[in-house]
């Protein structure tokens, strides 16, 4: 399904997965803004404000705050949001931004089943509207 959107309509998507989760990693460690900016990265480059290799840095940064924690899910949050960023360069990293997001849950100690829901219909609700 996935394949089925646009470069840019898979980095809306994989930067809302990593940003539905985020405060995972926001509310352990307020002060570290590499995920928030990597999301935001991601963002800024389907507004066209940043180049892919601005992206990728922002990218980098967030893997960086994964290294840097023992809590599985910030690591899994910052991941999540490092693969959103990537997304601007390369498509495929899109679904390991899902997967991240949903790993997150899980260490959390909460049941991914709503998470994965919820990302479905988002790739469908962005699926209908390109075929609008």
């Amino acid at each position: 399904m996935l394949s089925m959107l646009d470069h840019k309509a898979q980095v809306i998507w994989a930067t809302d997965c990593a940003g539905h989760v985020l405060v995972y990693f926001t509310d352990k460690f307020p002060t570290d803004i590499r995920p928030e900016r990597a999301i935001e990265a991601g963002r800024a480059w389907i507004r066209g404000e940043i180049s892919t290799g601005e992206a990728r840095k922002a990218a980098f940064a967030s893997h960086a705050a994964a290294r840097d924690t023992h809590d599985a899910a910030a690591c899994a949050v910052a991941r999540a949001a490092g693969h959103a960023a990537a997304t601007a360069h390369v498509s495929g990293h899109a679904v390991h931004a899902a997967v991240y997001s949903i790993k997150a849950l899980v260490y959390a100690g909460f049941d991914p089943i709503s998470e994965q829901n919820w990302q479905i219909q988002h790739l469908n609700n962005l699926i209908e509207n390109k075929n609008r």
